[in-house]
């Protein structure tokens, strides 16, 4: 069974007396640890569809199944259980708290939606820091690091709590390109050890390259499918 499976999806908005079609009808089926990417112009649908799959937003019509959960049925407190257990995000704009140090941010997870024990939590972020090659970052504060730095704690507090799936929008955009190839190849690494599906939303190049499944959404339409990329 697939992990993301969409039939016949819609999501529209209203904006004011009219309705605003964001997502048209759209069929497609994602299996488990794959590398997969949104890809498309401004406007095209792909933001919209990644917070559908990650429970941020409910379709309009048509079914999405995630984790053989359809995701029209939870209400907002059941979203936010769903997202906390199987769901990992990573931000463009990195998206970490000012105020925490590296590991505080990377332990946020754990601490706010599941309930490790103390002694489990700081076991699992210092893997998960040494896995991003961040080990000797850990008490400093976001201020204190790099973009690319940023960028690595990100992914390791979206897969610390063990997700099943890693959800990033435009995760490259603020990095130079040899900083944004080594985040890929990291999340590949990240895939391949511990079975996490990535899917992007992007129209970077560098991440359409490394893909091995690319979706094309064009004004709210499944384009193409394509399967391939260049591996790591």
């Amino acid at each position: 069974m697939s992990l993301v499976q969409a039939s016949n999806l819609t999501k529209t908005y209203r904006v004011g007396d009219i309705d605003v079609p964001a997502i048209k009808g759209i069929d497609f089926a994602i299996e488990a640890s794959s590398f997969v990417a949104f890809v498309g112009p401004s406007g095209s649908g792909k933001s919209t569809l990644l917070n559908m799959v990650g429970c941020l937003d409910h379709p309009s019509s048509g079914t999405l199944k995630v984790l053989d959960t359809d995701i029209a049925t939870l209400d907002r407190r059941a979203a936010a259980r769903f997202r906390g257990e199987h769901i990992g995000f990573v931000f463009q704009d990195f998206n970490l708290i000012p105020v925490l140090t590296v590991f505080e941010n990377v332990e946020y997870p754990l601490r706010m939606v599941q309930e490790w024990p103390a002694a489990k939590r700081r076991e699992q972020v210092l893997r998960m820091l040494d896995a991003v090659g961040m080990s000797d970052q850990a008490d400093k504060r976001p201020d204190q690091i790099s973009g690319g730095q940023k960028q690595r704690v990100a992914v390791a507090r979206a897969l610390v709590s063990q997700p099943k799936l890693v959800l990033a929008d435009e995760p490259t955009a603020n990095l130079d390109h040899d900083t944004a190839y080594r985040i890929l190849e990291l999340m590949k690494k990240m895939r391949d050890e511990f079975g996490t599906t990535f899917i992007f939303s992007t129209h970077d190049p560098k991440i359409m390259g490394e893909a091995e499944v690319t979706f094309t959404l064009e004004d709210g339409r499944l384009m193409t499918n394509s399967n391939g990329g260049r591996h790591v």
